[in-house]
């Protein structure tokens, strides 16, 4: 009996289901189905979440239903009211958030499979005069396995390459269906990983999270792999998610010499592509599935296994619209699917730390290198009172020449990108800064301009001062690109790659870049966090840390956490063969007790001074936070919107309650007892406070317990408010605060 009335959510920030009828010659739908409708004067396509008998209205009709059953899996649908309830997110754009961007357009999935190219046997002699297509040639042959097509470009390999080497009948294509298989392993593992092993094993078909919680190059890929080996022998599927793009052309190419395929889902590749990778994992044709964050709403058939690989990492954390942790929603995911999740990390988060110790979390350690490498030695290098050359000291300088003179490759790690942070006029004290924000331009040496970093405008490089006319500019502070050009004049002919935002655009030029860095042979490497994450850099013996002061220095209490982190996993690509590695680190701050136990105790007496001192502030993860965002063209819009906010939080159900108060930094109780409720801290503005000429504030909301945190969020959703030309918020678990 086909029921007359069909609820839809909609991709409308609009915290409710919308009803519709059901005309005649339409097919009933199922739950999860989409469904193209009207809404306004627009037609949309969204996801049916149930059915009513009746309604006492006159209801718009379903335009068209776009599937015969259900497009969402089960377990997709559960997750999604999760969301929408924990992130306190509108289930409609939930669901357009879960969806391909071509599945939100009501794209109509086709089974296809791509063409897969392979190389054909030979050395490739005769290419000696096509460099690009001898370099192509020699990719895929190297890879030893058929390369998707959608995948060519990221591996740097064009159209015209390919066809050129398929003329020359040197490379050739098939449509080709996976075929997984399990190859088995050369390496042996020691007593640590045999241990992790077995109790992941044993955890499979079982709700159950693990931290795998290994050194810097413990091997804990090939943990991954012997798990997933047992999964793929039961027939099921696995799911791991790496924190960048630039990770996946490794992994891929590791995983598929293992297990004969894996398929891919990334922001790089076509909406069609996606979408047909979506539809394979959701028939059980694809069994393994690596991608970024958005790959945790991919559909599976039978899911047994999902792995987070560096789940330390922010780049998990999504910054507009739904503001989910993709590590917290995997371990949800898995919940509801009872299935084990695997969380790996040099340098576990804090947040997974606690969750270990309160017992939610398995904790399986691996404290040595694979391979019997040696860790990496640290020295601190005291800069204060030293004469810096573009922010380097002659003790790093002598560091670096002593390996490149072995040899070896030498990595300088430096967080931020640009030639230098502040351009200024020793005469008159003149600041380059952004016309749309409230923050100072970058100088960009080639080409020579000045940039936003937050607004990504550019402006042409003054040849004086604007405002006195003085030839006196001078530039503050060091970025990549000012290393770079230190670096090449103390060490010419040394061949030197620079990886940052604008050199590593795209997978293919990252993956090119990396290729020649591993052909061996003395150079340096200078670059950004890029660089510290997961990349296996045999020849690199020494890591220099130009600048570890600022993040141990910050105002965000999350700063010291994230820099150690850094400062680990880029000293991890230090000593990773048979050569002993050193992690060479400038601080005009030596004696910070940050610093010192990171360095003296490891990132595990780091991480447990931390702890402490979060549990002391009641701050995360010992207390549940949320920030409210507002931004607007105006900023007495925004701050009244968070006005109205901390008033409905502060008093629900306008009641007097005497004993909160909400100014920037004061604490507030309620109650009796010794638990704390919430506090309210602002609003304050953002650490930058005008972005595009759209000014921005925020008002944090701290809680002793979460659900005095979405007691209060849910009262704020109820109250509806709305301020003229005022875009706001919701972040339930923020990594950016003050």
């Amino acid at each position: 009996m086909t029921l007359p009335v069909v609820q839809v959510a909609v991709p409308r920030p609009l915290r409710r289901v919308f009803d519709y009828s059901l005309p005649a010659h339409l097919p009933q739908p199922s739950v999860g189905a989409r469904v193209r409708v009207p809404l306004g004067r627009a037609e949309v396509v969204g996801i049916v979440t149930g059915f009513r008998e009746t309604s006492a209205h006159r209801l718009k009709p379903v335009i068209n239903v776009l599937d015969d059953d259900g497009f969402l899996v089960p377990d997709l649908i559960t997750l999604a009211q999760w969301l929408s309830d924990y992130y306190h997110h509108p289930l409609g754009e939930v669901y357009a958030t879960l969806l391909p961007t071509a599945a939100r357009r009501g794209a109509v999935p086709e089974p296809r499979w791509p063409l897969s190219w392979t190389a054909a046997p030979g050395d490739g002699a005769r290419l000696a005069r096509a460099p690009r297509q001898r370099e192509a040639f020699e990719t895929l042959q190297g890879l030893g396995v058929g390369v998707p097509e959608q995948e060519l470009r990221a591996l740097g390999i064009d159209r015209r390459t390919l066809a050129a080497l398929r003329d020359k009948g040197l490379v050739s294509a098939a449509e080709t269906k996976p075929a997984y298989r399990v190859e088995p392993s050369p390496i042996s593992l020691n007593e640590e990983q045999q241990s992790a092993v077995h109790a992941i094993r044993a955890s499979i078909g079982k709700r159950a999270t693990h931290l795998l919680d290994g050194v810097t190059s413990s091997g804990k890929t090939e943990v991954y792999m012997r798990v997933i080996a047992e999964v793929l022998d039961q027939g099921g599927q696995v799911l791991v998610l790496v924190p960048e793009i630039g990770l996946t052309p490794q992994t891929l190419a590791r995983f598929r010499r293992r297990f004969g395929a894996a398929a891919a889902l990334h922001s790089a590749e076509s909406d069609s592509v996606r979408l047909a990778t979506w539809m394979q994992c959701r028939s059980g044709d694809h069994r393994i599935l690596i991608g970024t964050r958005s790959a945790v709403f991919a559909p599976f058939a039978d899911l047994q296994l999902i792995i987070v690989d560096e789940e330390h990492d922010s780049s998990f954390k999504q910054q507009e619209g739904l503001r989910y942790s993709a590590r917290d929603v995997a371990c949800k995911r898995a919940q509801i699917l009872e299935i084990p999740t695997v969380l790996g990390s040099a340098t576990p988060s804090l947040e997974t730390l606690a969750n270990v110790a309160r017992g939610r979390y398995r904790r399986n350690v691996l404290t040595s290198r694979a391979g019997g490498a040696s860790m990496p030695q640290y020295c601190v290098i005291d800069i204060r009172g030293r004469r810096l050359r573009d922010g380097l000291s002659d003790t790093l300088l002598h560091a670096i020449r002593r390996h490149l003179d072995a040899g070896s490759q030498v990595l300088v790690f430096i967080n931020r990108r640009g030639f230098a942070p502040t351009c200024l006029c020793s005469a008159c004290g003149w600041q380059a800064r952004c016309a749309d924000c409230d923050a100072r331009l970058t100088l960009h040496a080639s080409p020579r301009a000045l940039h936003c970093h937050h607004c990504d405008r550019r402006y042409r490089y003054p040849d004086t001062c604007p405002d006195c006319g003085a030839d006196t500019l001078v530039h503050l502070g060091t970025g990549t690109q000012r290393v770079d050009a230190a670096l090449r004049e103390h060490f010419p002919g040394v061949p030197l790659y620079r990886i940052d935002r604008d050199t590593a655009r795209g997978p293919e030029r990252f993956a090119a870049q990396l290729d020649a860095i591993r052909q061996g042979g003395a150079a340096i490497l200078v670059g950004t966090q890029i660089l510290a994450k997961g990349h296996h850099l045999p020849a690199v013996t020494l890591v220099a840390v130009v600048d570890a002061d600022n993040g141990f220095l910050s105002s965000d209490f999350r700063a010291p956490e994230r820099t150690a982190q850094n400062i680990v996993q880029v000293a991890g690509r230090a000593g990773r063969a048979e050569r002993p590695g050193e992690v060479w680190i400038q601080s005009y701050d030596p004696d910070n007790p940050n610093l010192k136990a990171l360095i003296e105790r490891g990132y595990a007496g780091f991480a447990a001074i931390q702890a402490t001192e979060r549990r002391a502030a009641r701050l995360p993860p010992y207390a549940a936070m949320a920030m409210l965002r507002a931004e607007s063209t105006a900023a007495p819009a925004a701050i009244e919107m968070l006005r109205q906010a901390a008033d409905v939080v502060r008093n629900p159900r306008g009641e007097s309650r005497k004993s909160i108060q909400t100014t920037s930094g004061t604490s507030a109780h309620r109650g009796g007892g010794h638990d704390r409720e919430f506090e309210l801290m602002g609003p304050v503005a953002a650490p930058i406070a005008r972005v595009r000429n759209r000014f921005r504030y925020q008002l944090m909301i701290c809680a002793g317990r979460r659900r005095f945190l979405h007691a209060a969020l849910s009262a704020l959703e109820a109250a509806e408010l709305i301020v003229p030309n005022v875009r706001w918020s919701i972040d339930v678990d923020p990594l950016d605060t003050f």
